[in-house]
Order: C-alpha cells, then sequence, then structure tokens
C-alpha cells in the first residue's frame, strides 16, 4: 500500500509521539507499504522532520517528507516552467524548499524595505517577480502583506501553500497560513492557487515522490476538514484518526459520501485498520 501520513496529531502531538504508532509505521514499511509523510505546515525545512521523525523510531527518507512548502515547489518546478522569480512571504523552511529547485527567492521581508527605503511598489521592490508565495510567516508585518498585494496586482502568479485559517501551539491556536492568505487576497482581490490539504496536489505531489497514485493511497490523518476531505479529492481511502483534537462526535450526521473508510483510536487499532485495508484493496 501507500500510505500519506499527516504528521501532527497523527504521528506527534507537539513535542511528544503519539504511543505506538511509529512503530506501526515501521512495521508497515518492513512489509513492503511506501510510506510518505505530508503535512500542510509551510514553515519547516524537510530535513528537519527527518531527524525528528528518525528519532521517534519512525521509517523516514528525506525525499519522503511532502510539506505543503515541498509540494508547492515540486508543483512549480513540473507544471509552471515560466515561473523562475518569486516573492515568498513566509518562513525559513518555505525559502529553502524554492530555492531546491532552482528558483531565484526574494523575501517579502526584504521587498518590504527596499519598496520603503526607495519609495517604489512591492512589484519592483522584488524585482518583478513571476509570482507571490505566501506560507505561515511568524514575522509578518504590514508591508510585508503590502508588497506581496503590489506584485499581484501588477500580475504575478498567487499561490497559497495552504488556507488553514489557524495554527495549533503548545499554547493555543494562532493564526496560520490561510489568515496571512486572506488578508493579502483582500487587499488584491485575486483568488490564489491553494496547494495544501484539502486541495488535492498536496497529495498527487506525494504519491508521485515515490512513483504511485494518489487515488492508491489511505491516508492517514486526524482532520475531517483537511486529511479526510484531501483523500476524497483524489479518490483515495482514509483513516481517521482520534489522537489529534478531534473525536468521535465529528462524525456524528456526517453523509456517508464524507465519512471516512476506517476510524482509529490509538496505534493498536490503526495496526489493525491498516492490515484489513492491505487484505481488501477495494474497501
Amino acid at each position: 500500500m501507500l500510505l500519506l501520513v499527516d504528521l501532527d496529531g497523527v504521528v506527534y502531538r507537539g513535542a511528544d509521539p503519539v504511543p505506538g504508532v511509529a512503530d506501526v509505521l515501521a512495521a508497515r514499511a518492513k512489509a513492503g507499504d511506501d510510506i510518505v509523510y505530508v503535512t500542510n505546515n509551510s514553515m519547516h525545512y524537510r530535513a528537519d522532520y527527518v531527524t525528528r521523525l528518525s528519532a521517534m523510531g519512525a521509517p523516514i527518507e528525506p525525499e519522503h517528507v511532502v510539506s505543503s512548502a515541498r509540494a508547492t515547489a515540486l508543483y512549480l518546478q513540473e507544471h509552471e516552467p515560466g515561473i523562475r522569480r518569486i516573492l515568498v512571504v513566509g518562513a525559513g523552511g518555505l525559502e529553502r524548499e524554492m530555492r531546491d529547485v532552482g528558483l531565484d527567492v526574494v523575501t517579502s521581508g526584504h521587498a518590504a524595505t527596499r519598496a520603503s527605503q526607495e519609495a517604489i511598489d512591492g512589484y519592483e521592490a522584488a524585482g518583478r517577480p513571476d509570482a507571490v508565495v505566501v506560507g505561515l510567516d511568524p514575522q509578518v508585518t504590514y508591508m510585508r502583506i503590502a508588497v506581496a498585494a503590489d506584485a499581484i496586482r501588477a500580475g504575478a502568479r498567487f499561490i497559497a501553500t495552504n488556507r488553514d485559517p489557524v495554527y495549533p501551539t503548545e499554547r493555543g491556536l494562532r493564526p496560520g497560513s490561510g489568515s496571512i492568505v486572506a488578508a493579502i487576497e483582500a487587499a488584491c482581490g485575486v483568488t490564489p492557487l491553494s496547494i495544501g490539504k484539502p486541495a488535492p496536489l498536496l497529495l498527487e505531489q506525494a504519491a508521485r515522490v515515490v512513483g504511485r497514485e494518489a487515488g492508491d493511497a489511505v491516508m492517514i490523518g486526524d482532520s475531517l476538514a483537511t486529511d479526510v476531505a484531501a483523500a476524497r479529492a483524489v479518490g483515495a481511502r482514509s483513516v481517521f484518526m482520534l489522537t489529534g483534537v478531534a473525536g468521535r462526535e465529528q462524525l456524528d450526521g456526517l453523509p456517508p459520501e464524507e465519512r471516512p473508510t476506517a476510524v482509529a483510536a490509538n496505534a493498536d487499532e490503526l495496526a489493525s485498520v491498516l492490515e484489513q485495508l492491505a487484505a481488501d484493496p477495494g474497501r
């Protein structure tokens, strides 16, 4: 099987591993399953995840972590060859993923400073970028939003890593990438292409990493709104994990077509569910 595995709420919760899940994934990898980790988080570089997952005992290869930042970079490389220079509103991991595929990156911080000092608009300050890529930027400012909106109004392609409105932290919910995207969208009047879940592109790029089709996958996640919805968008099966913030009550009242293929409350139930799905590919 191809397993597309969400991270926060499935493999770990904050700084702590979800008990037993890494062992279940290691056993599935030993049995021959392809495992690719997928996350809407756009802030971190994929090597950061490799270190963390290895320490937990989860099976991992560097190319088998596809964040929304990585998926955006791969999408641009494969589908938008005319885009060479990009203005990035986001954290360091997003910038590195863009540079890894050969893109010329201008940061919104640099463009904002130049626009203020030289009294020029954001499009010119960013060096006339072909696209604006927006992720979660903990250092976002009014001027960073302004230069991004300027560039998009001037014709730059508008691409969002994801549209999650909030981002869970140990100190509670904080504004997510979607909040920044929404501010720029309101300022420029342009709707972006979104790569992350629940849009299908993240899962499609993740499956392609191992030469598979996303529709063949089993998506393992803890969110009905993103993980299960993304699986449905690509025609994949899904396992809804109760190891994150969601509970069974979220399933109440869902029509059959919106329900996950299976539900697992812990690692033991996940192992059992995956055995059943492997035995019955048509389920």
